[in-house]
């Protein structure tokens, strides 16, 4: 996706989500959720779908000798998160120990992270909390294979438009060189690297930050802050504006995570490790 240097303009930004969204959405209906067949029968009409919409032979073998996950099934009806209290969620998520480590990461990765300010508008102190709270900066990333998770969820009739989206994303991520199928370990909803990207958006947002030629969210920390507030800059960030609730940013929160406890608990992060 990146022209290289990874300096992608927004209005280039805007034309590869839409023709990205014509492609997936054709793919959204072509293979019937839980058919007769089974996880099989699924699984070989995606991969005809897939092939027809140019991808290639060596992406779709990762989809070869793949089984259901019921693990993964069974955590998407148990989402525990969406039912606590804030103040429960927030207790276990935004400590002491994140926001000292989240501030002298502040620290060591200043220079980084002005650059990234200057060109995304995205402050360090929010791409910190992000950092924080999907992976503890990296440590916790999973380690659950992506494609066989997004085929798991495609299969299922719960939500099938989106994962089907989301598989033919990953198969593209092979196919444009920036991931192998067997790099492709994360976290059981098919989540990817340090700020845990679905494979849609590492399609659309990762950039190229250290210059090697090659967008790695998984390895990578300036490709992953770049890429985390390019996502931010495209859904609406507003430079030097605020980020608690009722602010003109809180909303992009939204659009990184529709919990809304999620969302407070990044400002709170974010402000806890901006304070002196």
């Amino acid at each position: 996706m990146a022209i290289p240097g990874t300096r992608l303009p927004v209005p280039a930004l805007a034309l590869t989500a839409a023709l990205l969204a014509v492609v997936t959405g054709n793919m959204a209906h072509a293979a019937q959720c839980q058919p007769p067949g089974g996880f099989n029968a699924f699984l070989a009409q995606f991969r005809s779908e897939a092939k027809q919409l140019g991808v290639s032979a060596k992406a779709l073998a990762a989809l070869d000798g793949l089984t259901e996950d019921r693990k993964v099934l069974s955590l998407d009806r148990n989402q525990q998160h969406f039912r606590v209290s804030f103040e429960e969620f927030a207790r276990q998520r935004v400590t002491s120990g994140r926001i000292s480590k989240g501030k002298a990461l502040l620290k060591q990765h200043s220079a980084l992270l002005t650059r990234i300010e200057q060109q995304f508008g995205v402050p360090g102190p929010i791409l910190m909390a992000i950092w924080a709270m999907e992976t503890d900066f990296g440590a916790v990333t999973g380690n659950m294979s992506v494609i066989r998770s997004l085929a798991t969820l495609a299969h299922d009739c719960r939500r099938t438009q989106m994962f089907q989206n989301e598989l033919l994303s990953a198969l593209r991520l092979i196919d444009r060189g920036d991931l192998s199928a067997a790099e492709m370990r994360g976290a059981w909803a098919g989540e990817l690297g340090q700020t845990q990207f679905l494979a849609s958006n590492y399609v659309r947002f990762a950039v190229d930050y250290d210059g090697n030629g090659r967008r790695d969210l998984i390895r990578s920390v300036p490709d992953v802050l770049g890429s985390t507030a390019n996502y931010l800059k495209a859904y609406g960030w507003q430079r030097g504006q605020p980020w608690n609730e009722g602010s003109v940013n809180f909303p992009v929160l939204a659009q990184w995570n529709k919990s809304t406890n999620y969302q407070k608990a990044l400002a709170l992060m974010a402000t806890r490790i901006a304070a002196n």
